[in-house]
């Protein structure tokens, strides 16, 4: 059971790290606000799996994605929203999982400020799978900000990677 957890995974940092290549100009520093003012930036694509909602109380491999954020934002994208309706779909299927949703930034701007905002995408993203019909009683959240980075590098193209929603499946 646990190996086919490390397996689910590691195909999952595989699918991001393939979808995450590319290179893009480095943006400037957060200026507090909550909305974008840089120029879009196109973020990692990921597919969403179409799978049948048949709901089961076992706990089954579940496959959920991360959701990206524009730069200095926690709005959802269009993407991101398809993104989240088909996690949405799994924790349907898998009514017994349990999940937490790590909010996670770029490394600019402040420790203090990614934190918040770290703490907005998170929450953001939770809001909208409750609006979904997921319950909220299996949903936490947890902000790391800038402290936990995907990707180390100190260009846009990780920077894209970082600005994320990350979904931890609990035990």
């Amino acid at each position: 059971m646990i190996l086919k957890r490390l397996l689910w995974i590691a195909a999952l940092v595989a699918l991001v790290a393939v979808a995450g290549c590319g290179g893009k100009k480095a943006m400037e520093e957060p200026t507090g606000t909550t909305e974008s003012t840089a120029p879009k930036v196109e973020e990692p694509a990921e597919t969403p799996v179409e799978t049948p909602v048949t709901p089961s109380t076992e706990m089954s491999p579940i496959s959920l994605n991360h959701v990206y954020f524009d730069f200095d934002s926690y709005s959802l994208t269009s993407e991101a929203k398809s993104t989240l309706e088909a996690n949405g779909r799994e924790l349907k299927r898998v009514t017994a999982a349990n999940i937490t949703i790590e909010g996670h930034c770029d490394e600019r701007g402040t420790k203090a400020y990614n934190l918040a905002l770290g703490e907005k995408r998170a929450n953001a993203a939770r809001e909208y799978l409750v609006a979904l019909g997921v319950s909220a009683s299996r949903i936490n959240v947890v902000s790391y900000g800038k402290e936990r980075p995907f990707d180390e590098g100190h260009d846009e193209a990780a920077w894209a990677k970082n600005r994320r929603a990350h979904f931890v499946v609990n035990q």
